[in-house]
């Protein structure tokens, strides 16, 4: 099965990293977020990605093309150029299968998605957004959507709250709690699984994933939740970022990998 992942916007409000590159290419812990998302695939044994580039394409391009000089071991012969590659650190080089595609710099996420059908082909695939990582059970996300027989399947998130809750009474403080857990609304989470007649829900590349075709398959009882209530963030910010970082450092809870 296919993993289609967007990652072609621009980044405006990180912008103090996205000037030279692509927002999926910002590091946590020295790797770019892309990678994450990747490993958390590849441990479910999704290892066939189809990638959606727009905006600095040509960073993520460089980078898959340099991705096993870049974590291994190299004997260069400089007579000659023959450049001989070893795993380094004691890790296996990942076996992934990476399509990098051009879906135009101003296309928008659904253009994107409908952009990526020659490369996913008539099959069920899997898609999410080039900045958010989550330790979301893949196995159990497609046994939900396998069960239920419906075009499209959205995990579903509780995001943790940005600011301090307030409980008031009149203009009282009741309560207070720095960053709780929200305790109602769920949001899009991204990492669909998708039937591929969705593409038909898109009808150019300016149209937008979350508007027209979410809400045409809410409409028709083709869009399904999976509720997810672990770990989830995205990485809209700087502050998501130095977040992320800190996360990582205290051991990333995403990280469903060895």
């Amino acid at each position: 099965m296919k993993v289609a992942i967007l990652a072609g916007g621009v980044g405006s409000r990180i912008s103090e990293e996205t000037e030279i590159k692509p927002k999926p290419m910002v590091e946590i812990g020295g790797r770019p977020i892309l990678w994450h998302i990747m490993k958390h695939y590849a441990h479910y044994g999704y290892t066939d990605f189809a990638i959606a580039l727009g905006y600095k394409g040509e960073v993520i391009k460089r980078y898959m093309v340099d991705y096993a000089s870049l974590y291994g071991d190299l004997t260069v012969g400089l007579a000659n150029g023959h450049i001989e590659r070893r795993n380094g650190h004691g890790a296996e080089i990942d076996d992934w299968t990476v399509s990098l595609v051009d879906t135009g710099q101003g296309t928008a996420t659904g253009g994107r998605i409908k952009r990526l059908a020659p490369t996913i082909g008539n099959e069920t695939f899997m898609c999410t957004w080039g900045d958010g990582v989550s330790n979301v059970d893949l196995d159990k996300l497609l046994e939900f959507h396998r069960s239920h027989g419906k075009l499209a399947t959205m995990t579903a998130v509780r995001p943790p709250a940005r600011f301090g809750h307030l409980e008031l009474d009149g203009n009282v403080i009741s309560d207070f709690n720095e960053k709780p857990q929200i305790g109602e609304g769920w949001i899009n989470g991204a990492f669909f699984v998708l039937e591929p007649e969705v593409f038909d829900y898109v009808p150019g590349d300016d149209t937008m994933w979350e508007r027209e075709p979410l809400e045409r398959l809410a409409r028709e009882g083709q869009l399904m939740a999976y509720k997810h209530e672990d770990f989830w963030q995205c990485m809209d910010t700087l502050r998501d970022k130095k977040l992320l970082e800190e996360l990582w450092n205290d051991g990333a809870p995403w990280r469903t990998w060895e």
